[in-house]
C-alpha cells in the first residue's frame, strides 16, 4: 500500500491529479454551455447569440431594421473594412515616403519638414470635421459622405506619391540620365542625382509632397467616421465585440501593409510592369483600399439625420445603459479626498457613444458633444487648450511625448534601417552597393514595421485584463520603459535581428498611447473627481472636447518631430538619432506617467 501510494505521490500520480482536473474542467464547461460544443465555437468564431430567442431591440420593420438586430463577427468585419484599407494606406505611407523624397534630391532637413504640413492642417480641420459630421443632412447618412470624401483624398494621395516624379517630367522637370540602363528597386529615382545639375525637380517634388498630404491627413481623418459609422450601425450589445472587432482589422491591415513592402516586387513581373518595387506596392495598397472600403459603406444604410428625429427606437439605444450606469457613478463619488464637479464636468443631457481609440480593446462610453450639448466648435476647443485641469494637463503633456516618441518611429524607421543598419545611402547613384545596400534596408525595415503592427494587435487583446491585473499606473508606465529600453537597444545594436526583435516594443507602445489617456479622461468625467486643485479652468468642459483635445497631441507631436529630427540627423551624422530621440522621448513620457492622477484605477 505504501509502495501504491508512494508511486500515486510521483509522476503517475501527477498524471492522474491532472485527469481528476480535466474531468471536473471539462463537466463545469457542459454546465456552462448546455448547447454543445458546435454551438460555443460558433458563437466565439462568429459572434451568433447561441440562444434561440432573439436579444432585445433585434426585431424591427422597415428599410432600417438591420441597424437592430444583432451583427456576426463577418458582419462586423465588412463594418470595418474600412479601417483595415486604411492601415494598409498607412504602411505604404510611413513606409516609402520618406525613401521616396530623399531620392527626388529633397535633403534631411527639408523631407522632415514635409511632415509638419498635415498635422498643421489636421490640427484645425478635424475638431470641424467632427462636428460636420454630425450634422451632414445627406440621405447616405451622416458617416458614409465623409468615409467617401475622405477616401478620395487617399486615393489620390496613392496615386501623387508614387507617381510624382513623372508627373513632373511631364511638366517641364530635366530628364534623369540614363534613367534606364540600371533598374532601381524603389522606382527610377534619384538617377538624376548622379548629375549635379540634374538634381532639380520642382514639379517632381511639388506634386510628391502635395500625394503625401492627401495621404496622411485623408487617412487620419478617415479613421473618425469610420469608427462612428460602427457605432451608428451596431445595437449596444455588440459595440465591444465591434470595436475590438476594428482594432484587429486595423493591426492586421497594418501588417500585410508593411509585408507587401517587405517583399522585393523588383524580382517579379508585377514590379517589371509598373517600374518598379514603390509602383507596384503603392498599386496594390490602391487596389485593396477601394475594395475595403467599398465593402463598407455597402454593409448597411444609415438612417439620415432628418429620420433620426422620427425614429425612437435609434434615439433609445443607449438611454437604458446610460441611466444604469451614471446611477451607479452617482453612489461612488466621495473618496480620495477629491473635487467632484458635477456641473461642470460631464452632463447627462449629452449624446453618449461608447469609444474604443484605435487599439484598445477597452469600450468607454462617452458624450460626443460640447458642454452645452452643441457641436465642438474652434473656439471652444482652441480655448480647452488653453485652460484645463492640471491633472488633464499632464496627462496631454504624457500623451504629447508618447506620440512624440512613437512619430520618429512610424515616420523615420525604413530610413534608419536603410542608412544605419544596411549602411546604404538613398542619394547614391543607381546599382551602386550603397545604393543597393539603401534599398534592400527599406524592405528589410517593413518586415520590422510588420512586427510592430502584428504586437499592436496582439497587445491589443490582452492590455485589458493587464489593467485588471496589475492597475492603470503600471500599465502605462510600463508600457512606456519598454519601447524605450526597445529603442535604446537597437540604436545601440544596429543590427537586423534587432529590427525584428525590438520592433514588438513598438507595437506595445502604439496600443498603450491609444489606450491609457483616453481611458483616464473617461474617468475623469464619469466620476466627476479630479485633482486637488479641482477643475482648475473655471469653466464648464464637455468629454466630448477633452477627447479631442487629447487626439490633438499627435498633431502637435507631428509638427515639433518633423522640426527636431532634421536637425537630430544633421548633428549627428547618423539617422540613428531616429531611434536614440524615439528612446528619450518615450523615458520622458514614463516619468510624466507617474505624476497622472490615477484616482482608483
Amino acid at each position: 500500500m505504501a509502495d501504491k501510494l508512494n508511486e500515486y505521490q510521483g509522476v503517475t500520480g501527477r498524471l492522474h491529479s491532472t485527469r481528476d482536473k480535466c474531468k471536473e474542467r471539462w463537466a463545469q464547461w457542459k454546465e456552462e454551455h448546455p448547447q454543445g460544443v458546435k454551438e460555443a465555437v460558433r458563437e466565439a468564431l462568429y459572434g451568433i447569440p447561441s440562444s434561440d430567442e432573439p436579444p432585445e431591440r433585434v426585431v424591427r420593420e422597415g428599410q432600417y431594421s438591420d441597424l437592430f438586430r444583432r451583427k456576426n463577427r463577418l458582419e462586423l468585419m465588412r463594418i470595418s473594412a474600412a479601417v483595415m484599407g486604411i492601415e494598409f494606406s498607412y504602411a505604404g505611407e510611413t513606409a516609402f515616403v520618406s525613401p521616396t523624397l530623399l531620392q527626388i534630391g529633397v535633403p534631411h532637413q527639408q523631407m522632415t519638414l514635409v511632415w509638419a504640413l498635415s498635422p498643421l492642417i489636421g490640427f484645425f480641420m478635424t475638431p470641424l470635421l467632427g462636428s460636420l459630421s454630425d450634422r451632414c443632412p445627406s440621405k447616405y447618412g451622416r458617416r458614409r459622405p465623409f468615409i467617401v470624401l475622405m477616401s478620395i483624398g487617399v486615393f489620390l494621395g496613392l496615386i501623387l506619391v508614387p507617381n510624382g516624379e513623372d508627373i513632373g517630367y511631364a511638366l517641364g522637370d530635366e530628364g534623369p540620365v540614363n534613367r534606364t540602363v540600371v533598374p532601381s528597386a524603389l522606382g527610377p529615382r534619384s538617377s538624376a542625382l548622379d548629375v549635379q545639375s540634374n538634381n532639380h525637380h520642382p514639379w517632381g517634388v511639388l506634386f510628391t509632397v502635395l500625394g503625401t498630404v492627401l495621404l496622411d491627413f485623408d487617412a487620419d481623418a478617415c479613421q473618425s467616421p469610420a469608427r462612428a459609422y460602427l457605432l451608428d450601425v451596431t445595437v449596444p450589445e455588440d459595440h465591444a465585440k465591434g470595436l475590438s472587432t476594428f482594432t484587429v482589422m486595423a493591426g492586421l491591415g497594418g501588417f500585410m501593409g508593411y509585408a507587401l513592402g517587405g517583399i522585393n516586387w523588383d524580382e517579379t513581373s508585377l514590379g517589371e510592369i509598373f517600374g518598379g518595387h514603390v509602383r507596384a506596392v503603392f498599386f496594390l495598397i490602391t487596389i485593396i483600399f477601394i475594395v475595403c472600403v467599398t465593402a463598407t459603406i455597402t454593409s448597411f444604410k444609415e438612417i439620415p439625420l432628418n429620420e433620426i428625429g422620427e425614429n425612437d427606437d435609434y434615439k433609445k439605444l443607449n438611454d437604458k445603459d446610460q441611466f444604469e450606469e451614471h446611477f451607479e457613478e452617482s453612489e461612488n463619488i466621495e473618496k480620495n479626498g477629491l473635487k467632484k464637479e458635477t456641473t461642470s464636468y460631464g452632463s447627462l443631457n449629452n449624446a453618449e457613444i461608447p469609444v474604443d481609440e484605435e487599439n484598445t480593446g477597452i469600450t468607454i462610453k462617452i458624450p460626443v458633444e460640447g458642454h452645452t450639448g452643441e457641436p465642438l466648435s474652434l473656439k471652444h476647443y482652441l480655448k480647452s487648450i488653453v485652460l484645463m485641469p492640471k491633472s488633464l494637463r499632464i496627462v496631454c503633456l504624457t500623451n504629447l511625448f508618447c506620440w512624440m516618441a512613437h512619430v520618429c518611429y512610424s515616420l523615420y524607421f525604413t530610413d534608419f534601417v536603410g542608412e544605419s543598419v544596411f549602411g546604404g545611402n538613398p542619394a547614391a547613384p543607381v546599382g551602386s552597393e550603397s545604393r543597393i545596400n539603401y534599398e534592400a534596408g527599406v524592405r528589410f525595415g517593413c518586415w520590422g514595421m510588420a512586427m510592430y503592427s502584428l504586437s499592436c494587435a496582439c497587445y491589443s487583446t490582452v492590455i485589458e485584463k493587464l489593467i485588471k491585473m496589475l492597475g492603470a499606473k503600471k500599465v502605462y508606465v510600463g508600457g512606456l520603459c519598454t519601447y524605450s529600453c526597445g529603442m535604446l537597444m537597437l540604436c545601440i545594436l544596429r543590427a537586423r535581428a534587432a529590427v525584428l526583435l525590438f520592433s514588438w516594443t513598438a507595437g506595445i507602445m502604439y496600443s498603450t498611447l491609444f489606450t491609457m489617456p483616453y481611458l483616464l479622461v473617461a474617468h475623469y468625467h464619469a466620476t466627476g473627481m479630479w485633482d486637488s486643485e479641482g477643475g482648475g479652468s473655471e469653466q464648464e468642459r464637455g468629454i466630448g472636447t477633452d477627447v479631442a483635445v487629447v487626439s490633438s497631441c499627435v498633431f502637435v507631436a507631428q509638427l515639433c518631430i518633423s522640426v527636431i529630427m532634421g536637425f537630430a540627423v544633421k548633428i549627428t551624422g547618423s539617422t540613428a538619432a531616429v531611434v536614440a530621440v524615439a528612446a528619450t522621448l518615450a523615458g520622458a513620457a514614463a516619468f510624466t506617467a507617474t505624476k497622472i492622477t490615477y484616482l482608483d484605477l
